[in-house]
């Protein structure tokens, strides 16, 4: 029986150097960039997610978390989708990700604590970006978004 051949889109990932897996079934996303693994990405797009227009196509590191605008304006606390914040390695390019299914939540909650140090200028490029960067204060929003909110199971009276 001949091997199957890897799902179109499947790629290699530069920087951890483990075959990703971009079947939509698995990481929940249409358009698959990053690693689950390390969380590393490739600047493919340009203009908009997907269109793999851009001509750079260097590595992208993991530098913190934000949170997609939802459209509930009368919401009271952000309620969005946790994204992965990208700079590019060679052009400084930021994009926006959304976590993927699949991703490592540890690796997530890494990435996270590791923004608390990100550089003044990193940070002034976000702010240029529009990208508001969560911060130790949103820590309770992250844990929520990856893990669940866990409700205490109330003690049972046997007597």
């Amino acid at each position: 029986m001949r091997a199957r051949p890897a799902s179109f889109g499947d790629f290699r990932c530069a920087h951890c150097h483990m075959i990703v897996s971009s079947a939509h079934v698995l990481s929940g996303v249409n358009n698959r960039n990053h690693c689950p693994y390390c969380l590393w990405s490739c600047h493919l797009d340009l203009f908009s997610a997907g269109d793999r227009l851009s001509a750079c196509k260097a590595p992208m590191k993991p530098v913190g978390l934000t949170m997609k605008k939802g459209r509930n304006k009368y919401q009271r606390e952000p309620r969005g989708e946790l994204m992965l914040i990208h700079e590019c390695t060679d052009c400084q390019t930021l994009s926006i990700n959304r976590i993927a299914a699949d991703d490592d939540s540890g690796n997530v909650l890494a990435v996270f604590e590791r923004s608390f140090a990100l550089t003044p200028h990193v940070q002034a490029r976000c702010r240029e970006y529009g990208i508001v960067i969560l911060d130790s204060a949103d820590t309770e929003i992250v844990q929520v978004q990856l893990y669940g909110r866990c409700a205490e199971i109330p003690a049972l009276n046997w007597t």
